[in-house]
């Protein structure tokens, strides 16, 4: 994550924020007669038709698709195989680095404690971080380091779940403070093990707590809760999270989210009995596709640094549905209470601050829940994020649709597979509606 082109650049992030305006939530929900068939296939044929290009063509080594409705179990379309070469086709278990769709997840650990009244989404984190109650911000954003004014506004949760913080971000700054970012190890991710020389050799801060007080003495890029800026506020709500529950960040996801869900197979690190499963990252480049990360040789087979809440997770596509299904349940999966329907609904609404700028923004149009995007007008109900090796996961939930596809490949901007995936379910969704 240390070069923004093999990471996320700003038009592959556009690319990976445009996605949810599909008008899916504009299709009434549509009667079970409509999902008889049992064939995924024919229920989808634009989606596996996707799928199938992509492995047939040579592009990409495999693709999963996981798509669901309501309380129903996942269909899976798959093609191809963990890595070029591989004889291990992919499937739902496959294991994914999924990068920034950790993002949702963080966040609606944090909307659980809203709902608790732990904390408000409007309250100054500096109750809980005191070292962020007089932040400085650049004159001029993303130049002077040393030129800087006291930030009028005091940062809150949800500055920090929407982005709206003006935190920075390493995949995104340019000049002085991404170099700062980076020699302060402000890095929360990882890529690979293989001595790759555009990776560099940042290293990323010891610990959650470290990060946090590191951050705190970086200038803001802007004053909070005026500009849209993709950051490293997902990261911050960990270690918030953290304080305010007394426990690290890693252990409340697998008690309050992971476990309830049964998602077995997510976490910061691939252990050896899962390692078979673990697809292989690629970076796409002049026509080639170049090993980044081998799954047998990957770097999450190594303890993360710490748990990082923006762009951590290894996820398999049978457990990112189940996230999904979750909030799709209104905060319930098989019978088991994860969270509340009030803290869904809370972060999968629009808690963008209402003085915030987005034109010219990759949001510019929708709306941003707790850590993803969120469909506004005919597309309201749907909440979802990408990732910057290729993936794809949302849930609309005013029609109960749960949709995710799971490639691996560098930059995510190398192909147009983000925006074709909801365009492929939006085909298929569109004819099984007309058929019903």
């Amino acid at each position: 994550m240390h070069d923004t082109s093999l990471l996320l650049s700003r038009r592959s992030l556009l690319r990976s924020a445009s996605w949810l305006g599909a008008g899916l939530a504009g299709s009434s929900l549509l009667p079970a007669r409509a999902f008889a068939d049992p064939s995924a296939e024919q229920m989808y044929p634009a989606v596996t038709n996707l799928a199938q290009d992509y492995v047939a063509s040579g592009k990409l080594s495999g693709v999963v698709a996981a798509l669901g409705w309501g309380s129903a179990p996942p269909v899976q379309i798959a093609r191809g195989m963990l890595a070029h070469g591989s004889q291990v086709p992919v499937d739902l278990d496959s294991l994914y680095r999924i990068y920034s769709m950790t993002k949702p997840v963080t966040g609606m650990a944090a909307m659980m404690l809203v709902d608790e009244g732990r904390i408000g989404l409007d309250q100054p984190i500096s109750d809980f971080l005191p070292k962020f109650a007089k932040m400085q911000v650049q004159v001029t954003p993303d130049g002077s380091v040393t030129d800087l004014k006291p930030a009028q506004t005091a940062i809150t949760l949800r500055h920090l779940v929407t982005h709206t913080a003006g935190l920075g971000y390493t995949i995104i700054q340019k000049g002085p403070l991404k170099d700062a970012y980076e020699a302060a190890g402000l890095v929360p991710a990882r890529v690979s093990r293989l001595p790759i020389p555009v990776l560099g050799n940042v290293r990323t801060a010891p610990s959650l707590a470290q990060f946090a007080d590191k951050l705190a003495e970086m200038p803001l890029v802007l004053e909070p809760g005026t500009r849209f800026s993709y950051s490293v506020g997902l990261d911050l709500v960990g270690r918030l999270i953290e304080v305010i529950s007394g426990k690290s960040f890693d252990a409340f996801l697998a008690e309050r989210i992971f476990g309830p869900c049964g998602m077995t197979s997510t976490g910061w690190q691939v252990s050896p009995a899962q390692v078979a499963r673990l697809t292989t990252n690629t970076y796409l480049h002049d026509g080639k596709a170049d090993i980044l990360d081998p799954g047998a040789n990957s770097v999450y087979l190594d303890p993360p640094v710490f748990a990082f809440g923006g762009a951590g997770l290894i996820s398999s596509p049978r457990d990112y549905d189940r996230f999904l299904m979750m909030l799709a349940g209104g905060g319930a999966i098989g019978g088991t209470r994860v969270m509340s329907e009030a803290a869904v609904r809370l972060g999968t609404s629009n808690l963008l601050p209402a003085t915030v700028d987005l034109a010219g923004t990759w949001i510019a149009g929708a709306g941003h829940g707790a850590g993803g995007r969120v469909g506004l007008g005919a597309d309201a109900g749907t909440f979802g994020w990408s990732g910057a090796a290729g993936t794809v996961g949302f849930v609309n939930t005013r029609i109960g649709l749960r949709a995710g596809i799971f490639v691996q490949y560098m930059p995510s901007m190398a192909l147009p597979l983000q925006e074709e995936f909801p365009k492929a379910v939006l085909t298929d969704v569109s004819a099984m509606k007309r058929a019903a």
